[in-house]
């Protein structure tokens, strides 16, 4: 192994909960590797951070069922080691189920799903070789919520990132790796931009999170070791309601407000 230090590996870093990820790990003299689709945003959040660490940038399209072993095999070629993984990248495809064609929704699961998994099985080696590695996974509040009209993959892709970060949780604990499922709600971020849906969202302000805050809560979250981080006293107040409700009930409450917040198609 030549990188004896270890990098974090930030997945979906051009912007967002991403680049604030990267930005907090700067602050803590963490070594970076930045990778989303967007080379001209990587290299210039690379720009900024280098005054802190050192920053490796890797354009990488996780859409592509070839990319992870890809990245890895880029990571191996510049001896570069992972210790940290932040599994960020993501996105969401609005309307229905069936307004989208099935390319659409292959190309979702692949970079929510099998590109996280991949991605993990492949570093998890790396990861272990070190007395304090750690796996960060964002997944969303709605995976922790009864799913809304509109979320036919989204949410329970989240859902399954809480799963896969519990498993891993455990499998790894005597091996010091700290995983953690980070479900932020409402964050401004580009999110809503890339699916359409800012302009239409009626969300009460108090619930809106902001990126740098989630990302640094996060971070402080796996640190700790703890499995499951949810930002925001709200949030944490809202989950806590949702668990004591009948599920009849609360998915009851979800199909009467889920339009009042995000209207679909």
């Amino acid at each position: 192994m030549h990188d004896t230090r270890g990098h974090a590996l930030v997945t979906g870093a051009s912007s967002g909960i991403g680049a604030e990820i990267a930005r907090e790990y700067a602050r803590r003299g963490v070594p970076l590797v930045l990778t989303a689709r967007r080379l001209d945003r990587l290299e210039a959040l690379a720009t900024e951070l280098r005054a802190r660490v050192p920053v490796e940038v890797i354009a990488a399209d996780l859409s592509d069922p070839a990319a992870p072993a890809a990245l890895v095999d880029t990571l191996d070629a510049r001896g570069i080691a992972i210790r940290i993984l932040a599994n960020n990248a993501g996105y969401g495809v609005p309307g229905r189920y069936l307004k989208n064609d099935w390319r659409t929704h292959a190309q979702f699961q692949q970079v929510m799903v099998a590109a996280v998994a991949e991605l993990t099985w492949r570093l998890l080696p790396s990861i272990r070789r070190f007395d304090d590695g750690r796996i960060l996974n964002v997944a969303s509040f709605a995976a922790l919520m009864p799913s809304a009209d509109g979320q036919t993959l989204y949410a329970p892709a989240k859902a399954w990132l809480v799963k896969f970060s519990e498993s891993l949780a455990m499998e790894n604990v005597d091996r010091g790796v700290h995983v953690t499922a980070l479900c932020p709600g409402f964050t401004y971020s580009e999110f809503h931009d890339v699916t359409g849906t800012r302009g239409k969202m009626r969300v009460s302000p108090k619930l809106w999170l902001d990126a740098m805050d989630v990302a640094r809560e996060g971070i402080d979250a796996n640190e700790r070791g703890d499995v499951l981080a949810v930002p925001g006293w709200r949030y944490r107040m809202l989950g806590t309601l949702v668990k004591l409700l009948p599920h009849r009930a609360a998915m009851a409450l979800m199909a009467r407000n889920s339009r009042k917040v995000r209207p679909v198609d």
